[in-house]
C-alpha cells in the first residue's frame, strides 16, 4: 500500500472495482471517507427511507422518469 493517501473519485457502485483494479487484495483494509453533499442536503436520508420502505434503485427511476414524463408539457 502506498505510504500517502490518495484519493479516488467514483461511485460508490464502482469501489471495490476501482481499489482492485488498483493492485489491493480484496482482504485489504481501506478506509473511504464520505463527502457531505451541500448540494443536495438529506438525499442520502431520504434514499434509505425510499429503500427501507421496499422500493429497489429501478423502482426509483421509473418513479423519477414517469416524474419527468409528466412534467414536460408543463414546462413547455
Amino acid at each position: 500500500m502506498p505510504s500517502q493517501s490518495e484519493v479516488i473519485e467514483t461511485t460508490v457502485e464502482k469501489v471495490a472495482r476501482e481499489l482492485i483494479r488498483r493492485g489491493f487484495d480484496p482482504q485489504d483494509r481501506v478506509t473511504v471517507t464520505i463527502e457531505p453533499r451541500e448540494l443536495i442536503p438529506g438525499r442520502r436520508e431520504a434514499r434509505a427511507r425510499v429503500i427501507a420502505a421496499g422500493l429497489s434503485d429501478e423502482d426509483i427511476d421509473r418513479i423519477i422518469e414517469e416524474a419527468r414524463t409528466q412534467a414536460q408539457p408543463l414546462l413547455g
